[in-house]
């Protein structure tokens, strides 16, 4: 029997199906290393997207829950990425991010889910009404579906006038409402003013 070189056992065992089955395995492994390790590096993204709201949003919101919104083909190279946001910024709802890695930036479309308490009407307040204790409360819920400046802390109101009519579970806007005025048309106040030149 002549000697067989490399090549000839390769293409023996394959007419036997043994070498086939091999290099599909191999091949179907390599395909699924490829194809989930953008999903590893976005589930680790996702949990320090996570960890990162959470602290922002400590105090505020008890639960928070992130979703990246950007394609995988544009997530950060690195795996610790510099988060940050500008500080004008919303905290819920969809935000942009910024990921560092290095000298390369890119920003990330984010949806940020917090749930927490929030500022509504106990009951009806008509215009003008003053906005205390007894007529408003504090209700727990997802404050990224929440009106734009949504009153979060009910010691905001102390004093407060309302500018306009309260339905109950209405939730209470920065917008709606002014502190009461110090002091009445008419009344007499004595102004004391002190310093160099008076």
């Amino acid at each position: 029997m002549p000697l067989m070189t490399i090549a000839d056992r390769y293409n023996l065992r394959c007419r036997n199906g043994w070498g086939a089955k091999m290099l599909a395995i191999k091949r179907s492994v390599a395909i699924i290393a490829i194809l989930f390790s953008p999903l590893s590096a976005a589930s680790n993204l996702t949990s320090q997207l996570q960890t990162f709201f959470s602290a922002q949003l400590a105090g505020v919101s008890d639960e928070v829950r992130v979703s990246i919104r950007t394609a995988p083909n544009l997530l950060p190279p690195c795996e610790q990425p510099l988060l940050s946001m500008s500080n004008n910024s919303r905290l819920w709802g969809n935000v942009n991010v910024l990921a560092r890695c290095g000298n390369d930036k890119r920003y990330l479309q984010v949806n940020v889910q917090a749930t927490g308490n929030y500022v509504v009407a106990a009951m009806p307040i008509a215009r003008g009404g003053k906005l205390e204790a007894g007529n408003v409360k504090l209700k727990r819920g997802r404050l990224d579906t929440l009106p734009p400046r949504t009153v979060l802390d009910i010691n905001q109101l102390v004093d407060a006038i309302s500018l306009r009519d309260l339905s109950p579970d209405q939730p209470i806007q920065l917008t709606q409402f002014r502190q009461a005025w110090r002091v009445k048309a008419g009344q007499r106040v004595n102004v004391i003013a002190s310093g160099d030149g008076f």
